[in-house]
């Protein structure tokens, strides 16, 4: 069974391409442009990793975040976080957020830190 990852940002090509991406690398991805439906696909598909974008229309991706952290039932699962923010680094890891790519990022570093990620 093929590793699952829910990937979410609110930009149509940067999801197709991400998405593209990782099922080139033998992933299963379910892409979401709205990220107030994260936590909910998640409870419900409980995938191996998520890969989020922080700033998003009405609700944020550390939002995102740090809502799963405090909802028991999927609180572990790995987190990285894309974003073009300068502060995003900092601002991923203070809600919980497992590693930082920054945008727009390397191919080869996506699938290196997903891989890493779901080991």
């Amino acid at each position: 069974m093929n590793q699952k990852i829910v990937i979410c940002d609110d930009e149509q090509e940067i999801l197709d391409i991400t998405q593209m991406i990782l099922e080139d690398e033998g992933f299963e991805v379910i892409a979401v442009i709205d990220s107030t439906l994260v936590e909910d696909i998640i409870e419900r598909e409980r995938p191996d990793l998520l890969l989020i974008d922080l700033w998003m229309p009405r609700l944020a991706g550390n939002e995102v975040i740090s809502a799963l952290r405090k909802n028991a039932t999927i609180q572990e699962i790995p987190v990285i976080v894309i974003s073009a923010s300068r502060d995003g680094k900092q601002i991923a890891y203070a809600s919980g957020a497992d590693d930082f790519l920054e945008k727009p990022y390397d191919i080869d570093a996506l699938v290196e830190v997903v891989r890493k990620r779901i080991a």
